[in-house]
């Protein structure tokens, strides 16, 4: 595949572009896989249209950005363990992962980022949201960046809101090595490894407290950037067709699956990739 037939589209101001020209399901040349990095480093999360990926081809193409995790909770699929099926069924009022967070920060080493592709869809709904954090530490006064900067974050995989956002999937595929609970340290504003930005880094879904600190205690500022951080201005929406597949930046960008399709089955598939603790 020609680098030259590659077409990247922002689709909002903030974050998000979208790659036309590309057949991910082809072998990719080195010029091509790096302009797909830069443009995904530049956008924090794009997207491809009309792919054919079954798993295994989906796996080989992930493997061309990173080393390929298996996600804590919920087995994979039978014959491909590292992809995950996200699935929310007809009869089902929760979404998986439905609220706004980055994937498993609360590991040691978060993943660097993720591929959703999307098998099955609904009539309508189902969009997913994603903000940009580079926006949201730069945005902030210097004086609160000058607070942030020396904080670390306790995350957790038991946080309320998001363990029910799993609950359907644990109960008919949970991994028999799954821990109870998941926690990590991480900075609040972290520097990017590849671009060398501050991105900040706590999420609703999983940043319980300030280290050092009590839950109440840290809840007044934690809940005024759990609302900063989504500001309209540092998101997109990306509307979901069979074949649409998006690769997002768990290190500068969160994202929030739309819960708005009841009475309709939507599945999807995920692989996730490796990332270093963060700095």
């Amino acid at each position: 595949m020609a680098q030259a037939a590659m077409d990247v589209r922002p689709i909002a101001g903030a974050i998000g572009a979208e790659i036309l020209g590309v057949d991910l399901g082809k072998a990719l040349d080195e010029d091509t896989l790096a302009a797909i990095r830069r443009a995904w480093l530049a956008h924090c999360v794009i997207f491809f249209r009309d792919q054919d990926l079954p798993p295994a081809r989906f796996l080989t193409f992930a493997r061309r950005f990173g080393t390929v995790v298996e996600y804590p909770f919920i087995k994979g699929l039978e014959d491909h363990p590292e992809v995950i099926p996200v699935v929310k069924l007809e009869h089902e009022k929760t979404n998986f992962g439905g609220i706004w967070h980055t994937d498993t920060a609360y590991l040691e080493a978060p993943p660097m980022g993720t591929m959703l592709i999307a098998r099955e869809v609904p009539p309508y709904g189902g969009d997913t949201m994603f903000a940009n954090m580079y926006l949201a530490y730069e945005a902030l006064s210097d004086g609160m960046k000058r607070l942030l900067d020396g904080l670390v974050a306790v995350n957790t995989s038991a946080k309320a809101d998001v363990s029910r956002t799993r609950e359907d999937r644990v109960r008919d595929s949970v991994r028999a090595d799954a821990k109870k609970e998941y926690v990590g340290e991480h900075p609040v504003v972290r520097t990017h490894p590849e671009t060398g930005r501050k991105a900040l880094y706590v999420n609703t879904g999983h940043t319980l407290r300030f280290k050092d600190m009590s839950v109440e205690e840290s809840a007044p500022l934690l809940d005024y950037l759990f609302q900063h951080q989504v500001r309209p201005e540092f998101t997109c929406r990306f509307g979901w067709r069979v074949g649409s597949l998006a690769f997002w930046d768990n290190r500068c960008a969160l994202h929030n699956p739309v819960n708005d399709y009841h009475g309709y089955r939507r599945v999807m598939h995920r692989i996730t990739l490796a990332g270093d603790k963060p700095h």
